[in-house]
């Protein structure tokens, strides 16, 4: 539930301009927000009143937010704007984290960097000067770069749900380059080869038959190749949405890529239903390509329902996209409020239909995650791995663990928690 902050109004109070420079903020953040919107603000407030903060936050947000994806950005540039009128101090005092390292004490909310830099947009942020400096006198700063990361290296393991504006452009330009290559799957079908390691009785046979029976030498032939497609079941529910968008960039990559080796790549969106974008991912530009996707899920940022999201897959879609020894990677947190039963029977079905079924979950960032919740201990049991996918690093690492079917993640540590 959103909590609404008090509205400590300056005694004389110049609303419209506070309003217009809100949605300003709100476009430095990446929302749609135009004049004409503004406009319709105003008046929904001149309207609405004073008299409840909820009204107020209510006017703004159905005037000012189309998309559901915007709604949390929208939630935290309004507490923060709002909550005093001296608001660029706590501005300044919260970005202090873009000089000493990402990280402080206290961990950022989810779009709360994004929504800061929106209000800070144009604010010059160079630390303070910590002494004074006689004329003449140069200032030597030692900097010991062993202790250190790269820009780069330190954008590769930073939290998703944590990146700024800037930081998510970058990171989508890093995963648009990443790779998911797969290796070749042996068929029993064969192919002639004059120096393949499996005797072929049946041309051989044939061969002696249009001689009346003579058999000159024996045929060949080497074991067929086949590739394995790639499924993609992605939750888009409210705590899975910054995270699923990242993903749903790198499957657009994958599924692009030249080369790779999958037949295809199949992928699903679910948070209330089951959605199949797969013919969206195959549009080259990338924004066009999960703007449409986005049209498409109309469950965006919305609840949870996997148990059934699986059973319409496994109903509508298994055999259509399984064959061939097919590769599922099931991207969720698995908190799933519904009956935990449903749940581990439609996971034990998907499991039985896929070569390998790999499991992303964003909560495995978290130091001493334990299986508590029961979709959780629903759906471990029927996996083959878990991993975490949290950031560019923990997608990096996804490639190798396709080429080690032994590497399980974190499943042997969490079954051994769950008593398993």
């Amino acid at each position: 539930m959103t909590e609404f902050p008090s509205l400590d109004l300056p005694d004389n109070p110049r609303l419209t301009h506070n309003i217009a420079h809100f949605a300003r903020a709100l476009r430095a953040a990446g929302l749609p927000v135009g004049p004409g919107r503004v406009i319709e603000a105003v008046r929904a407030v001149a309207a609405a009143g004073f008299t409840s903060r909820a009204d107020f936050f209510h006017a703004l947000r159905a005037t000012l937010v189309t998309r559901p994806e915007h709604l949390t950005v929208f939630a935290q540039i309004f507490r923060l704007y709002w909550r005093d009128p001296r608001y660029m101090e706590h501005m300044m005092a919260m970005l202090l984290p873009a000089i000493r390292g990402v990280q402080e004490e206290r961990p950022a909310q989810a779009a709360e960097k994004r929504a800061a830099e929106a209000l800070l947009d144009g604010v010059d942020r160079a630390p303070p000067e910590t002494g004074t400096q006689e004329a003449g006198e140069e200032t030597v700063l030692e900097i010991d770069a062993s202790a250190t990361m790269s820009r780069e290296e330190r954008l590769r393991r930073l939290d998703f749900e944590q990146m700024s504006t800037a930081e998510i452009a970058e990171a989508k330009r890093m995963l648009a380059r990443l790779t998911l290559p797969v290796r070749p799957l042996p068929s029993r079908r064969g192919i002639n080869d004059p120096h393949g390691q499996r005797f072929d009785a049946r041309a051989t046979i044939r061969a002696a038959l249009r001689r009346g029976g003579e058999m000159r030498r024996l045929h060949r032939k080497a074991s067929r190749e086949h590739w394995p497609n790639l499924v993609v079941l992605c939750d888009i529910s409210g705590s899975m949405s910054q995270y699923s968008r990242m993903v749903l960039h790198f499957l657009h990559a994958v599924s692009n890529q030249k080369g790779a080796g999958w037949a295809k790549v199949h992928a699903f969106t679910f948070g209330t239903r089951l959605t199949n974008i797969t013919r969206h991912l195959a549009t080259r530009d990338v924004d066009a390509a999960l703007a449409a996707a986005g049209q498409q899920a109309q469950d965006w940022e919305g609840g949870t329902r996997i148990g059934a999201c699986l059973h319409d897959f496994n109903r509508d879609w298994s055999r259509r996209v399984m064959g061939g020894g097919a590769v599922v990677l099931l991207i969720t947190d698995g908190l799933d409020r519904e009956e935990a039963g449903q749940l581990g029977h439609e996971m034990e079905r998907l499991h039985l239909s896929a070569r390998r079924l790999i499991w992303l979950n964003p909560l495995l960032r978290w130091e001493g995650f334990a299986p508590r919740a029961q979709g959780i201990r629903a759906m471990l049991p029927h996996v083959d791995a878990l991993r975490a996918g949290h950031s560019i690093a923990t997608l990096e690492a996804l490639a190798e663990a396709l080429s080690r079917r032994e590497d399980g993640g974190e499943r042997a540590r969490l079954m051994a928690a769950m008593g398993g």
